[in-house]
């Protein structure tokens, strides 16, 4: 029986040294190690040999057990290394090939027209200030000159998260937070941001939409300075050729208060479906600061001026690059935004 152990444990040596894939060692352990292996079958089969044996075949076939183990583990060590080495030889990579392209992304035209917008207001030395998306009824209505129940507020179909708490409708409470901040020193910003209103989604209006805000608050700013302002953006940002028209019209916050037109850019002013007509193109509401707004912001009235103006991002974009559906910007078609 010794000789039977030690015949069996060389034989296993032997094989063990000839292997060269994990696949070829596992076989290996299950013939010569598993439970329904030669030597487990030696070992379980002791306890019917004579008495004087069992000692002598039971140390020997723990020894040949333990040194097969041992000599197992050091053979999976090395065919590891061994096809770790191969892996990477087999998949290196040939640094002097060109690499592969990566796709870059581009800014979304919402994002390009907002860029182009504060380059021309920052020429004008406007500053860029952001104000909370999420305001407050008393900042979004009732500082601008709207209390409760004012039918002004009809104007704006509001989102709100509860009696208090809204989406902003508008740009415009952005006007009373950097009034106070900077009260009373002169201001002249630009507010930009996302807004949201409560209305049906159509080819020319969505529930969310960027606005730029301005505001410009100093002694002796009058009516004209609020011209000669929009004027020059109307000609930096559609061309010099563009005609310019103030109408009258009213918003709470603004006293006198206009809208400002420029002849359409499809058909030149002679007349077009887009522009109904008309020769005219709405782009923003303006107007001199009304007293009680400024009192609200912590300016004197009396001592101060100051002219705001208001107008959408998306529109701007769809009268300069003639996109005729407001919903192609957020519905994030690539054959769309693939092309500015």
């Amino acid at each position: 029986m010794l000789e039977r152990i030690r015949r069996l444990k060389g034989d296993a040596l032997r094989d063990l040294e000839a292997l060269d894939s994990s696949e070829a060692l596992e076989r290996w352990r299950i013939k010569y190690l598993g439970k329904k292996s030669e030597l487990n079958l030696i070992l379980r089969g002791i306890s019917e040999l004579p008495p004087e044996e069992r000692p002598a075949v039971g140390q020997e076939a723990n020894r040949a057990k333990m040194d097969l183990k041992a000599a197992y583990e050091v053979k999976a060590e090395a065919l590891k290394r061994e096809e770790l080495e191969r892996a990477l030889q087999e998949e290196r990579i040939d640094v002097t090939l060109p690499g592969r392209p990566v796709p870059l992304g581009r800014l979304h035209l919402s994002t390009q027209t907002l860029r182009e917008i504060y380059r021309i207001f920052a020429e004008m030395g406007f500053q860029i200030v952001e104000t909370p998306e999420v305001e407050t009824d008393f900042y979004n209505f009732e500082l601008l000159n709207m209390p409760p129940d004012h039918p002004a507020r009809d104007m704006w179909d509001t989102f709100y998260i509860d009696e208090q708490i809204l989406l902003r409708s508008h740009t415009s409470p952005g006007q009373i937070r950097v009034m106070r901040r900077y009260c009373p020193e002169p201001i002249r910003v630009i507010l930009p941001g996302k807004c949201y209103r409560y209305e049906q989604v159509t080819a020319r209006s969505e529930f969310m939409f960027h606005q730029v805000e301005g505001l410009a608050v100093g002694k002796h700013v009058t009516m004209a300075d609020l011209k000669g302002v929009l004027i020059e953006f109307c000609h930096q940002m559609f061309g010099k050729e563009r005609k310019v028209r103030f109408r009258c019209s009213y918003f709470p916050f603004t006293e006198p208060s206009v809208e400002v037109d420029i002849d359409c850019i499809l058909c030149g002013g002679r007349g077009c479906r887009v522009c109904k007509y008309t020769g005219w193109l709405e782009i923003m509401g303006a107007g001199m600061v009304h007293p009680q707004v400024l009192r609200n912001g912590g300016y004197d009235p009396q001592i101060f001026s100051g002219f705001a103006f208001g107008m959408g991002v998306e529109r701007p974009a769809m009268l300069k690059y003639r996109i005729e559906d407001i919903r192609y910007f957020f519905s994030n078609d690539l054959r769309f935004l693939e092309q500015f």
